[in-house]
């Protein structure tokens, strides 16, 4: 597996594969009938690792799409991680159950501090804390409340407690074509010497090289949603591009 990974992105509401505008229910475009169907191209393309959210799961505080989840882990040869509403041990257990390779906590690392540190002890690298930002302060319960903690003071606090995986979204970037935000995913990257995955503004190729040409400094993939559905990156070519500069 690469040293930057690209993970093709897979939101899941109401059983179809959606995006979001900025993580706003309103703003929704169904773009598959079947993530499953989605999942299998994503991996006939090269892709490596998949990224799947469960929106509903995000919404209700719990896991809602598990069964299409689980289905998807199993019938796809590349790992899966899975993020959306993960509050329990007994959720992450039984997605790492049905298949999933990683899970990813996202609300609960900031409303319950004790599980989320009960999880990286029990499962380490199988956990990727997701912290998702406005204007630099993470936004939870998928993003329609926002906290008064900064995104890299929670990155720092975790990855002392075991956490090796951030995946960091800037939500003003997210949906809006408009490119990632690098300098602040090297920059929580810097300030938690963990790896961090990039989320969020994504647009075209060009803004996979300049993440990847920090790969040695802790960016260590990024996910790519809405620039992949509507054309403006080329799964294959994307990876085969930023392999070439590794």
């Amino acid at each position: 597996m690469s040293s930057f990974i690209i993970y093709p992105a897979i939101d899941i509401r109401d059983g179809k594969c959606v995006r979001l505008v900025q993580g706003d229910y309103s703003q929704e475009t169904i773009y598959n009938d079947n993530p499953l169907e989605v999942a299998r191209s994503w991996e006939l393309q090269g892709g490596e690792f998949i990224h799947l959210v469960d929106l509903d799961g995000a919404k209700a505080g719990q896991p809602v799409n598990d069964l299409l989840i689980g289905e998807i882990a199993r019938t796809v040869q590349v790992p899966v991680q899975v993020g959306g509403g993960l509050r329990s041990i007994q959720d992450v257990e039984r997605l790492l159950s049905l298949g999933v390779s990683r899970v990813i906590i996202g609300t609960a690392a900031i409303e319950d501090r004790a599980f989320t540190e009960a999880v990286l002890g029990t499962y380490g690298d199988k956990v990727a804390i997701g912290i998702d930002a406005r204007n630099g302060r993470v936004a939870t319960r998928g993003w329609m409340e926002t906290s008064e903690v900064k995104a890299e003071e929670l990155a720092k606090e975790l990855a002392s407690k075991g956490a090796e995986t951030f995946i960091f979204t800037d939500i003003s970037r997210d949906g809006m074509m408009q490119g990632p935000n690098v300098e602040a995913i090297r920059r929580l990257a810097e300030v938690s010497r963990r790896t961090v995955i990039a989320s969020g503004g994504v647009t075209v190729q060009d803004d996979l090289l300049k993440l990847a040409a920090y790969a040695g400094q802790g960016i260590g993939g990024a996910i790519v949603g809405k620039a992949l559905y509507t054309g403006n990156i080329d799964l294959t070519a994307a990876i085969q591009v930023v392999s070439a500069v590794q």
